[in-house]
C-alpha cells in the first residue's frame, strides 16, 4: 500500500513518516525520496512490510520540481539555511531575462554534477554535512545526472523561478549554485516544490494537515493495480 503525501515545508520527511505511523498504528512506513525540512510537495510513502521493499521502484524515477533561487549570494549550504559565503549583490540587477534563459539552456542535457557540501552523502565513511560542520571541505566527486527540461517561469531582481525535468539523484541545491556561478553573481536555492515523481502529481496527493484516520483509507494505493 502507498499514499501520496503534500509536505509541507517545516517539517522533516521522518516527521511524516512518523504522522502516518501514529494514525496507521504500522511501524514499517518509509518515504521515496526525502525532502529538506525547507521543501514541500510530493512524498510517496509505502505503509507495510511488503510497500517499503518497493519503495526503490519510486527512487529511481524522474523528479520534477519548482525552484526559487536567490542571485547575488552563495550560501555555505547552497540553501536559504546556510551563512552566506559570497556576496555580489551589485552586479545582478545587470543580468536580463535573456541572459538567464541563455544559461538555463547549457544545463539541459547529461552532465556531471557535485553534490553540496551539506549533503548525506558519505565520504570516507562519514556524511559530508558532518565533516563541514567541523569546518573542513569535504572531498566530493561529481556524479553523472540528466537534466530533461529546464524552464523560466518568472525572473524579478533578484529572485528567479524555474521549472526543471531531473533524473534520481540530481540536487537542485547544487544546480542553483552551478546556476548562479555561471551568471557570475553567485546563487543558492531560496525555496523547493516537489511537484512530480515519474507520473506522480502533487495535485493527485493529500496534504499531511488533511490526512486523518477517516480519510486515509481513501488516499492509500496499490502499485500493481495502479500500472
Amino acid at each position: 500500500m502507498f499514499i501520496l503525501i503534500d509536505k509541507p515545508k517545516g517539517v522533516t520527511s521522518h516527521d511524516v513518516v512518523d504522522r502516518l505511523r501514529s494514525i496507521t498504528g504500522e511501524k514499517r512506513i518509509g518515504h521515496a525520496g526525502t525532502l529538506d525540512p525547507n521543501a514541500s510537495g510530493l512524498l510517496i510513502l509505502g505503509i507495510g512490510k511488503t510497500s517499503t521493499k518497493k519503495l526503490s521502484i519510486f527512487l529511481k524515477l524522474d523528479k520534477e520540481y519548482d525552484a526559487e533561487i536567490f542571485l547575488g549570494e552563495e550560501r555555505e549550504t547552497d540553501d536559504a539555511e546556510g551563512k552566506i559565503r559570497n556576496l555580489k549583490l551589485q552586479i545582478v540587477d545587470k543580468i536580463s531575462e535573456n541572459e538567464i534563459k541563455m544559461i538555463l539552456e547549457k544545463f539541459i542535457g547529461e552532465q556531471m554534477q557535485t553534490p553540496p557540501s551539506y549533503s548525506a552523502i558519505k565520504v570516507k565513511g562519514k556524511k559530508a554535512y558532518e565533516i563541514a560542520r567541523k569546518g573542513n571541505n569535504p572531498e566530493l566527486i561529481p556524479r553523472k545526472i540528466v537534466i530533461y527540461k529546464i524552464k523560466l517561469l518568472h525572473y524579478k531582481f533578484s529572485v528567479l523561478t524555474i521549472r526543471t525535468r531531473v533524473s534520481s539523484g540530481t540536487y537542485i541545491r547544487s544546480l542553483a549554485r552551478d546556476i548562479g556561478r555561471d551568471l557570475g553573481c553567485g546563487a543558492y536555492l531560496l525555496n523547493l516544490r516537489r511537484i512530480k515523481i515519474g507520473n506522480y502529481n502533487v495535485k493527485d496527493s493529500i496534504k499531511l494537515e488533511d490526512l486523518t484516520s477517516d480519510n486515509i483509507v481513501n488516499c492509500i494505493f496499490n502499485y500493481h493495480k495502479r500500472h
